[in-house]
């Protein structure tokens, strides 16, 4: 799988641009705050039809204008695909591959499979559960359909739960209402719970390998899963925490208070483990996602790296570049130094500057 071309109009801080990348690695250098990291970031809501900044449609049209373009078109398994996307500030975002409406976005997923990693990746094991359920959800959601429409569901359902809770202070016969919803809420977080533990399982058969090298043998890394309450207690968890609930106003139990724990050696690295420990799982779990999506999709996704070369030693460096292997790689970066000293082979070079995109190096 690769991305041939990609055309955006009035998108962040692109007017107009068009851009045709090769199938081996492509870098995007210039200064900072000058439009790298958009062009990765519209790559990736053609794949997940989401920012991976949690951004909002609004936020990520040109604020000058109402609307925003996305053209990606891509090549998987020798067969072409062109997905269209039409932002809009007040309506919902529209969406076509091969030039036909889809009216679910969910029918996207899996057109095309990438792999984000940022700097602040690197965090994703000493931050909060938060960051580590949206690693893992936004990774499921891009393998699983059924995940993604249980998690939309369940997501819509502690909304309106919450709502509830609050309005049953006003309106205290409304508690009879809160069964109903706890009812879905255990149906469809049961889901996730049981997709979310498969999750972990194969993410740690392979993770224990990749880490095992990156440390010279010299660790052993396993991933967790610690969900808040087991689908066996799910039901009985939500009666006895209603009144809980109704005093904090909100829903204290389930799969979105869920975490994924890190052990090396037998220690939980987020609590004990060194800076130099937490990054090099880190960058584990990042390539973990890619041998993943290789596995689940009998395909490689394309591997976008946002300015994250400079935030590792030449030890991680080299191993992540020579783990790229035959992958699509679009690597942004402010200046081309990270691989003078890397026997690296580079396809095309681009400088951004003030979001416009010149071609200045290809590989013939």
């Amino acid at each position: 799988m690769f991305i041939k071309s990609l055309e955006l109009a009035d998108f962040r801080n692109y007017k107009e641009l068009s851009i045709n990348f090769d199938k081996g690695t492509n870098i995007l250098y210039g200064d900072n705050a000058q439009g790298k990291t958009n062009i990765l970031e519209a790559i990736y809501v053609s794949a997940t039809t989401k920012s991976h900044k949690g951004s909002k449609d609004k936020e990520i049209i040109n604020f000058r204008k109402e609307e925003a373009h996305i053209r990606t078109c891509l090549e998987k398994e020798n067969i072409e695909y062109r997905v269209d996307m039409h932002l809009r500030k007040n309506k919902s975002k529209g969406i076509a591959i091969d030039k036909q409406k889809i009216k679910k976005a969910s029918d996207l997923l899996g057109i095309l499979n990438v792999v984000f990693f940022s700097p602040e990746d690197l965090s994703i094991i000493k931050n909060g559960p938060a960051e580590r359920r949206r690693f893992a959800d936004m990774e499921l959601c891009q393998l699983d359909n059924f995940y993604l429409y249980n998690l939309n569901h369940y997501n819509k359902i502690i909304n309106q739960r919450n709502k509830l809770l609050k309005d049953i202070y006003f309106k205290p016969e409304l508690r009879e209402t809160l069964n109903i919803w706890d009812s879905q809420l255990v149906s469809f977080g049961s889901k996730i719970i049981e997709r979310r533990e498969l999750f972990a399982g194969q993410l740690c058969d392979i993770i224990q390998e990749i880490h095992s090298k990156l440390s010279g043998g010299k660790e052993k890394l396993s991933v967790i899963y610690e969900p808040d309450v087991s689908i066996d207690h799910f039901e009985k968890k939500m009666r006895e925490n209603q009144e809980k609930d109704i005093h904090s106003k909100m829903t204290q139990a389930g799969p979105h208070r869920d975490d994924f724990t890190f052990i090396i050696n037998g220690i939980d690295i987020r609590r004990f483990g060194s800076q130099g420990q937490q990054r090099t799982a880190a960058l584990s779990l990042k390539l973990s996602e890619i041998e993943l999506v290789k596995k689940t999709t009998k395909d490689t996704p394309v591997l976008l790296l946002d300015d994250v070369l400079s935030e590792l030693d030449s030890n991680r460096q080299n191993y992540l570049l020579n783990s790229i292997g035959d992958i699509q790689t679009i690597i942004t970066c402010t200046g081309l130094d990270e691989f003078v000293n890397n026997r690296f082979e580079i396809n095309k070079i681009f400088k951004v500057t003030d979001g416009m995109v010149e071609l200045i190096s290809e590989e013939k």
